[in-house]
């Protein structure tokens, strides 16, 4: 007979474990699926910044990731291809923290909470029936089944449902590749440097353990056909920016940290709701460059997380949470993703790296205004 749970979250990211842990703790029968084995290195810019902070406390979680040790960060460093240099202050303290370690503590805060953790566990189908869900699985070559009450999408931005009456269609509407690698042997202050130039931008972030998290984002048409591994395509990025050459020249790449992620879309409509719940980058993604990615993943497993626990209780009809849930991701969220999708635009324009730091030397206000317009407002 297979096993019941009250919810089924499918997707053992930052988002999908917060939510899993947030339901467990509030008494809930609850199992996290995820096709890929941890801990695991991922393209990420490992940056939590201060806004997320709130939600990790509000998550129970805030204590295991300072028992990480995270690298605390004050500022933001941009640095253009011809030279030029802005430096905006972060409206607190950011914390740098590798998500191979993040994942794992994550994991195991699941676990304290009672919550079941399926990995390297590949769901092969959903569908709905009489008392919510039954999701096909294979592991290790066996087929089982698990009953749910509720499943909520925690997969990504890359992985589709497949569900009876899912509209989502997968489509790509720009070719960039994300890549990522740990550094050591790179002396870094409390800042975040990010270096833009000709078809992308990278940014040099410290973590744990004095290392550096390098991560990139780049136009396919940018890194030449030539470039086949990850720590290729981060020289080839390097070369186009002459101080980040001299930086990565004294680095020696961590072995067995690299990761990358293609395509990657920057254009995806938010879908806060596709037959199923959809959190974190399954429901929205904003731009990399706006550094607040996994503060939105946080903050939409709790806002998910308030909303199922009330269906769960019968205070909530199955329509009324898509509602609430699809009203409260625009509200949260169309701020930040249209200024980050805007900051995204500008960027890629040929002469605002050489206006810009002119620019906010006249108005000293106006980068960091542009900065926190693209950061979660309030404290939910």
């Amino acid at each position: 007979m297979s096993p019941t749970y009250d919810a089924a979250i499918l997707g053992a990211g930052i988002a999908g474990s917060s939510l899993a842990k947030k339901l467990a703790d509030q008494g809930w029968d609850t199992v996290l699926i995820d096709r890929q084995l941890f801990p695991r290195h991922k393209v990420c810019g490992e940056f939590l910044s201060p806004e997320s902070q709130h939600t990790l406390k509000a998550l129970g979680l805030m204590k295991a990731v300072e028992s990480l040790q995270p690298s605390m960060i004050t500022r933001i460093r941009l640095i253009f291809s011809h030279g030029a240099t802005l430096e905006i202050p972060l409206p607190g303290h950011a914390l740098g923290v590798s998500r191979y370690l993040l994942d794992s503590t994550f994991h195991n805060e699941v676990l304290r909470s009672g919550a079941q953790l399926q990995t390297a566990t590949t769901v092969t189908s959903v569908y709905p029936n009489e008392n919510g869900y039954t999701i096909e699985t294979k592991q290790d070559g066996l087929n089982k089944q698990v009953q749910a009450r509720m499943v909520i999408a925690a997969w990504g931005a890359h992985r589709r449902s497949g569900l009876p009456g899912s509209t989502s269609k997968g489509s790509v509407h720009s070719m960039h590749i994300g890549v990522k690698s740990h550094y050591s042997g790179i002396e870094m202050e409390p800042v975040v440097e990010l270096y833009v130039f000709p078809g992308g931008y990278l940014g040099i972030s410290p973590i744990d353990g004095g290392l550096v998290n390098v991560a990139a984002l780049l136009k396919q048409s940018a890194i030449g056909k030539t470039e086949k591994t990850i720590l290729g395509m981060i020289e080839a990025a390097a070369r186009r920016s002459p101080k980040l050459y001299r930086k990565l020249a004294q680095a020696t790449p961590v072995p067995g940290t690299q990761s990358a992620v293609s395509p990657i879309d920057l254009k995806r409509k938010p879908l806060a709701w596709d037959v199923i719940p959809h959190v974190g980058d399954a429901a929205l993604m904003i731009p990399p460059l706006c550094g607040d990615g996994m503060s939105i993943a946080l903050r939409s497993a709790r806002l998910c997380g308030a909303l199922a626990d009330r269906y769960l209780r019968g205070d909530l009809t199955l329509g009324s949470w898509r509602y609430e849930y699809t009203q409260s991701i625009h509200r949260e969220f169309k701020r930040p993703m249209r200024w980050g999708r805007f900051l995204q635009w500008l960027f890629g324009l040929p002469l605002v790296p050489r206006i810009l730091p002119g620019l906010a030397n006249l108005a000293p206000g106006l980068a960091i205004e542009l900065v926190r317009a693209t950061r979660l407002q309030g404290t939910e």
